[in-house]
């Protein structure tokens, strides 16, 4: 049985492309709407990190930087052990829209999750990404 891959969202922000691009790319942006805290070596190949205030923490690996239009990054699976090597890849894609920014989301690398964990991080992430490009929107706006 095949299992769906992708998980593509499509958000509008009354911000332009520059401002939306700090938000993704920087330590301070990604804290302040993703996780609770950040690091990140904005270059492919470096390392980021995201930390909330409950505890948990997730390693990220930067895949693509084209400023100010495509970040790209890989990273862990909740429902797999830290050692397993499977991630999903993230790819933010931005374009100016008027005074704003057409911000896409795509989430790729779920078919290669063993059946027992697919439908909870396939579904997790479904709506983690509603919820996260919410809260960017919300940070954007200065909610």
């Amino acid at each position: 049985m095949g299992f769906p891959d992708r998980i593509e969202r499509t958000v509008e922000l009354a911000h332009p492309p520059d401002k939306v691009w700090a938000a993704l790319t920087t330590a301070e942006g990604l804290g302040a709407w993703f996780g609770d805290e950040a690091t990140i070596d904005l270059r492919p190949g470096g390392a980021a990190q995201m930390r909330w205030a409950e505890g948990s923490t997730v390693e990220m690996r930067v895949e693509r930087v084209e400023e100010p239009t495509v970040f790209g990054f890989t990273w862990q699976i909740d429902e797999l052990s830290e050692s397993d090597p499977r991630r999903t890849y993230v790819e933010f894609t931005l374009e100016a829209a008027g005074a704003g920014t057409r911000l896409t989301v795509v989430e790729t690398g779920f078919a290669q999750l063993p059946e027992e964990v697919y439908r909870k991080a396939y579904d997790g992430h479904v709506q983690g990404w509603a919820r996260e490009l919410g809260e960017l929107a919300g940070h954007l706006d200065g909610a």
